[in-house]
């Protein structure tokens, strides 16, 4: 999956909340996934379910400010600095991580609102999620 140059405006508070967002998912994607799911779930806590169109701001936000989200391989802090951005104002998206269910087997993470994937151009089914932390997903 490539993923398109953004072309996105920010007001500057929102580049700046995005920047943040970004870095501290560049550090929590490094860690291990069980850790990433405890994180995201204390940060789910108390949040309201975020809705398609804020979770897709909120990822286009992100691509704004970071090629590393931008990227083919963006995928994790992409995914995580989206749902930390939208943590920022009070929601929190569903973080999955899983696989294709087609050929070539690859690993995948992204985030979904109103029960759709935010953002991407894949078709339902094509991905399955292993792992998920959601509002008010318990740590563990």
């Amino acid at each position: 999956m490539v993923v398109e140059p953004s072309e996105v405006l920010l007001r500057p508070g929102r580049r700046l909340g995005a920047m943040a967002a970004v870095g501290a998912a560049r550090l929590l994607a490094t860690q291990p996934p069980a850790r990433i799911r405890r994180v995201l779930a204390r940060l789910g806590s108390g949040a309201r379910p975020a809705e398609y169109t804020s979770a897709l701001a909120a990822r286009r936000a992100v691509m704004a400010v970071s090629p590393t989200c931008r990227g083919e391989r963006g995928c994790v802090p992409r995914s995580i600095a989206t749902t930390l951005l939208c943590r920022m104002t009070g929601s929190v998206p569903t973080w999955c991580v899983g696989v294709r269910t087609v050929a070539p087997f690859a690993a995948h993470a992204w985030v979904e609102a109103d029960g759709v994937i935010v953002g991407e151009s894949m078709p339902p089914g094509y991905l399955r999620a292993l792992l998920v932390v959601g509002p008010g997903a318990a740590p563990w």
